[in-house]
């Protein structure tokens, strides 16, 4: 094989490497962000820190069991954090970390998607 058959080789395989290592990031980044309400949750706390009841009230259909469950996966990923004021009386609050601000882009830009391209329920 002849150097510049070897480089086009070469460079195929990085490409399809490259690739199969993008397809598997966007599918984690999709399992994690399509479980129901997590980008829900992101985007409702770019408007700065919020407490349980806030978010609760936030979003609509939520139970506070999911709601306990998502804010724990979300501080589990580093994307949230939990700050807790020892009061009185006792406060707990949420906000996006650094790794959960720089999702706030993508989000945006699937909501505008979203907003063109996805019809809305009629119900």
């Amino acid at each position: 094989m002849n150097l510049m058959a070897t480089t086009r080789k070469l460079s195929q395989e990085h490409t399809s490497a490259a690739c199969d290592r993008g397809t598997a990031a966007l599918g984690r980044a999709f399992e994690f962000l399509g479980k129901r309400w997590n980008g829900v949750l992101l985007g409702t706390l770019r408007n700065g820190p919020a407490g349980f009841r806030e978010l609760a009230r936030a979003i609509d259909g939520i139970s506070d069991s999911v709601l306990s469950d998502r804010l724990s996966d979300l501080a589990a990923a580093g994307l949230i954090t939990r700050t807790v004021d020892e009061g009185p009386p006792l406060a707990v609050s949420y906000a996006l970390t650094d790794r959960g601000k720089a999702l706030l882009p993508a989000l945006q830009q699937i909501t505008l998607w979203a907003e063109e391209h996805l019809v809305e329920d009629p119900t």
